[in-house]
């Protein structure tokens, strides 16, 4: 079994009548790519906040590296890129890059850090004239700038274009491919599915699942029949249909017998394509039986 990097004990957050995280349990171990969902609200941001330090329980505990996550020694190891980030304005990128690098003994490469998330040739501008996206991968970087056991990243891809969002995805995938450990949260849940091997859903402060991303898929127990036709006849165990176009998409729970019973009926088809359920399906299937859970109590 990997280390425990970082680990949540019953832990629990209030703000004066408000429970942004009840009672959770959870280990991060050496090693893994985790990838933290939920609605805005869950509880997420306040997770990674009492794991690095940032905020105590109300009650429970949180450990980093098997102490305290105030611990300068601890908080050293570790890189994080918040869900908001404030940069002194009148600072250049490459005096803040230095400032931050300054606080650790083997800190990377400047230059080639800044070319791998698209910032080099704006070393000399100051971060008060960079564009959104332009502050948000120099945030990414200073989480990167000390050689970090392990990062933290809070909706990391925020207001990045497509080319930089799978930029950043590589710069990620080859931290985790060299042994490093990360725990993200992401609005794109393309994204998680695409970096994650394990999935945490929170929904109201706790932990809804938390499992491989092929097993939060499996969950929903649906799949998706995608087959051009002209119209869809009635078919048993078909739960719902999607077209665009000629291009139908037939949900299902079981793919096999759909298909048997569509070859039946005798309807001329073409291109047929059996997909899994998506982690966005998976996700929302989760969160909304939560919700609903909860309304009825």
């Amino acid at each position: 079994m990997a280390e425990t990097l970082a680990r949540a004990s019953g832990a629990t957050r209030r703000y004066g009548e408000v429970v942004a995280v009840d009672q959770v349990s959870v280990d991060v171990r050496a090693g893994e790519l985790v990838g933290l969902l939920g609605p805005n609200g869950a509880g997420k941001s306040t997770l990674i906040n009492m794991l690095v330090g940032l905020r105590r329980p109300t009650a429970g505990t949180v450990e980093l590296f098997g102490g305290d996550p105030r611990s300068p020694a601890n908080r050293r190891a570790i890189g994080v890129t918040p869900q908001e980030t404030s940069l002194p304005a009148t600072l250049r990128v490459a005096e803040c890059y230095d400032y931050v690098a300054a606080h650790f003994p083997d800190p990377e490469d400047r230059d080639e850090l800044l070319g791998r998330l698209g910032l080099d040739g704006l070393e000399r501008r100051q971060t008060g004239g960079l564009s959104g996206g332009q502050k948000r991968r120099l945030a990414v970087a200073l989480a990167f700038a000390g050689r970090p056991r392990m990062v933290f990243l809070d909706e990391p891809t925020t207001g990045l274009d497509v080319e930089a969002r799978h930029a950043l995805w590589q710069s990620i995938k080859a931290y985790h491919a060299g042994g490093g450990t990360v725990l993200l949260t992401s609005h794109y849940l393309e994204e998680v599915e695409a970096l994650a091997e394990r999935v945490i859903v929170m929904g109201d402060g706790r932990i809804l699942t938390d499992d491989t991303v092929e097993s939060v898929r499996a969950m929903v127990g649906v799949r998706r029949v995608n087959v051009q036709l002209d119209e869809v006849p009635p078919l048993p165990g078909l739960l719902g249909v999607e077209r665009e176009g000629a291009r139908a998409s037939l949900l299902t729970a079981d793919a096999d017998q759909l298909v048997r019973d569509l070859v039946a009926t005798g309807v001329a088809f073409s291109d047929l394509e059996i997909k899994t359920t998506s982690l966005e399906e998976a996700f929302l299937s989760i969160t909304t039986s939560v919700g609903a859970d909860s309304a009825a109590v």
